[in-house]
């Protein structure tokens, strides 16, 4: 088996194919590089060859470096990372410079690449290296650097070539924020040189291959006199362009991702030598990423977990379940969301509510995502009438005849729930699977309405359903194997990522983010100032603080939650002190974003002016303010310590979708791999101290559990203890 393929026509062109087998889309490997670099010295060698073609066997070029491999390379150490990216540059450069004189610049041979499709990471490194870049104008294409997303940043070079190429403020969307381009796109923007119609790519490389000169194979960093474009950072202009790069780094991740600032750091060094230093330095800076935590964590959950769980690493052993005919009850904005992405992705869709008017506005809501795709230039005319004519709206339960799979959702009313769940099964397939949509009753409750409830399952979208890519599938006590499967081939094929809880009271998400909520709500009616737990919030990686949360949720959401929970737990309910604050607020009127008023003040469209002025009136700030560690800590482990209860409790059974619910679900410090991973880096024993220390100022919330205390005593950690591996020999 190779992942590249050489060949060499009648005139003289070599083509170098990338074409990985078992894959369906390339991705780069130590081994396939080594291949890359014999086929690069066949080609400068044999005279006979004029230039070089570098391309794709399949619909896209490249989907990166094999994350695996880089995991791989971290137990070798510093060494054996540095020594591996080096070895990257050096085939890398090889192609660069082509067999060129090193003083003459001249007698390189032309070295281009031809993209079909997606070219990411590794995949848009290696093109970069070559002389020039083809794409075919595939709209669908992705072309960028997104290595900044799962905790690294490009260490193949990208960081280096796009700064010298683009200078250093241009490339910042690229480098910093991880952008995807189209590749018109990126060819404005100066990443890639041509785009042409697909069917022309192979033919148009091959014409500039054979019209090339010396001086087009020549990058301009090893051109005589070349300057940085923006200014090197010595230079006035440059000086202000790295310290407007600094604040906005800082700006957004607030410090607490490493890789933004290594990737910083190796801009402006490597602004500063020659081009062979300023590679040197990017590897150094790169292996000094993935020696961090922080970095091992991010790989782990972003990729290597997320993409087992997307192939269904939990998925019981029973029959293929694709969806072919979904029914959705509910046209509101989940029901309508939920009825979009099935259709987005091919599947007949009936989309029900009492009303006609109803069941037709949550059509329309289609509609009006895909007029603005149209907008954007992402979806035609033809793709939008081909979604709507998958969703047919109506009030007739009738319809729902040939479903193999509902969604139900309506109000988060019990009541509601069984009637619409006996109107469905009786006009459904006997063997059709019934799904609740709820973010907090009980699925085991809501199935006694069920006359199969074997077949019935709770399926939590998180909202807007079009851009939150978590889906949190709950078990019931009778929920079997293929409601199980259905549920998770149906999340497949809406192109989202599912994790498997067991039922019990707001199942994972919730369990854990109503705490965080929760815990920001108690300090406030403390006198911690507002503004501390915010910025407390966001300065450990939270996306959004507690209070502007709760806000975008809505208050009066809350007050319903806190008196269901009050009314299940009775003496038990531990939240009396949140309740004076929130019902206080819902009383007032202030029901967050969706009224303009809240913890936050909004203008009349909404916009969100900053805190409440009204505040402290209500709430006194304390003169005594706590430090910001303890702050960070209480909302921390406020959200951890539920992730640990409900592991012990065994409503989780796999920790890596703990950790990837609760990144994807709802933005748990992505920097930390999520609450299992972060409590690694943080060790089991110091997790318990910080814990002990905690509830004896605020309370038995924060004790330990029993699980927790275990671990520490026993030195493990939850990675080492609960792996795949380990948790299927146990």
């Amino acid at each position: 088996m190779t992942d590249f393929t050489y060949a060499v026509d009648a005139d003289g062109v070599a083509t170098i194919t990338w074409d990985v087998a078992a894959k369906s889309m390339n991705v780069m490997s130590m081994t396939g590089f080594a291949e890359l670099d014999g086929h690069i010295d066949a080609a400068l060698a044999d005279p006979a060859v004029k230039g070089v073609i570098v391309t794709s066997g399949k619909k896209d070029f490249a989907g990166g470096m094999d994350l695996n491999v880089i995991a791989q390379m971290r137990e070798g150490g510093a060494q054996a990372i540095f020594d591996g990216v080096m070895q990257m540059h050096g085939v890398l450069r090889k192609i660069e410079r082509a067999g060129m004189d090193a003083k003459t610049l001249k007698g390189g041979k032309p070295i281009v690449a031809a993209l079909p499709g997606t070219a990411l990471g590794i995949g848009l490194e290696l093109p970069l290296a070559c002389h020039r870049i083809i794409a075919a104008d595939n709209p669908k294409a992705k072309i960028g650097l997104p290595e900044i997303m799962v905790g690294i940043f490009p260490g193949g070079g990208g960081t280096t070539r796009v700064s010298r190429k683009l200078g250093a403020m241009a490339a910042a969307p690229f480098l910093l924020e991880g952008k995807l381009s189209d590749p018109k796109s990126a060819q404005k923007a100066g990443l890639i040189d041509e785009v042409v119609a697909p069917d022309e790519l192979l033919a148009r490389a091959k014409e500039w291959v054979l019209s090339a000169k010396d001086a087009d194979l020549v990058k301009p960093w090893d051109a005589k006199g070349w300057k940085m474009p923006g200014g090197a950072p010595y230079h006035p202009a440059g000086f202000m362009t790295f310290v407007g790069a600094s604040a906005m780094v800082n700006g957004k991740t607030q410090g607490v991702y490493p890789a933004a600032k290594a990737l910083l750091s190796a801009v402006y060094e490597g602004a500063l030598v020659p081009f062979d230093t300023a590679l040197k330095i990017e590897a150094r800076w790169f292996t000094h990423v993935l020696l961090n935590p922080s970095s091992n964590a991010m790989i782990r959950s972003l990729f290597i977990n997320k993409e087992a769980l997307e192939k269904g690493a939990n998925r019981p052993a029973v029959p293929d379940q694709t969806v072919r005919k979904l029914g959705v009850l509910g046209a509101g904005m989940m029901g309508a969301g939920i009825a979009y992405v099935a259709a987005l992705a091919g599947i007949e869709v009936v989309l029900i509510d009492a009303a006609q008017e109803a069941a037709d506005r949550g059509r329309a809501h289609s509609e009006s995502l895909l007029d603005k795709g149209m907008k954007r230039g992402k979806v035609t005319a033809e793709k939008k009438a081909e979604v709507l004519g998958r969703i047919a709206a109506t009030t007739d339960y009738a319809a729902l005849s040939g479903c193999d799979l509902i969604v139900e959702a309506v109000f988060e009313d019990p009541g509601v729930k069984a009637g619409v769940t006996q109107k469905a099964e009786a006009v459904i397939p006997a063997d059709a699977v019934f799904a609740t949509n709820t973010s907090t009753l009980p699925i085991s409750d809501l199935a006694r309405a069920s006359a199969r409830p074997g077949q019935f399952i709770g399926i939590h979208f998180f909202s807007p359903v079009d851009k939150m890519n978590l889906v949190e599938i709950i078990r019931g006590k009778e929920t079997g194997d293929v409601a199980v499967a259905k549920a998770l081939d149906f999340v497949r094929q809406i192109r989202k990522t599912p994790i498997v809880v067991n039922d019990a009271r707001f199942f994972y998400a919730n369990r854990c983010i109503i705490p965080y909520i929760n815990e920001g709500i108690r300090m406030v009616a403390e006198g911690v100032e507002p503004a501390l737990v915010e910025n407390a919030a966001k300065l450990v990686g939270m996306p959004l603080g507690p209070l502007q949360l709760v806000d975008e949720t809505s208050i009066d959401l809350g007050v319903k939650i806190a008196k269901a929970t009050k009314a299940a737990m009775g003496a038990d309910y531990p939240d009396e002190a949140v309740d004076a604050v929130l019902f206080a607020m819902a009383d007032k009127g202030r029901l967050g974003r969706k009224s303009n008023a809240g913890f936050y003040a909004y203008d009349d469209k909404g916009g969100r002016l900053g805190l409440w002025e009204g505040l402290p009136q209500d709430y006194p700030t304390r003169s005594d303010q706590p430090e910001l560690t303890e702050v960070q800590h209480r909302l921390l482990f406020a959200q951890v310590l539920e992730a640990v209860r409900a592991l012990e409790a065994g409503v989780l059974t796999d920790i890596r979708e703990g950790d990837v619910g609760a990144i994807l679900g709802w933005g748990f410090a992505p920097w930390s791999g999520g609450p299992f991973s972060w409590l690694d880096i943080l060790g089991a024993a110091r997790a318990v101290e910080i814990c002990d220390d905690l509830t004896a100022r605020h309370g038995k919330r924060f004790e330990p559990p029993a699980l927790l205390r275990e671990m520490a005593a026993q030195g493990q950690s939850f990675y080492g203890r609960f792996a795949p591996d380990k948790a299927r020999a146990a």
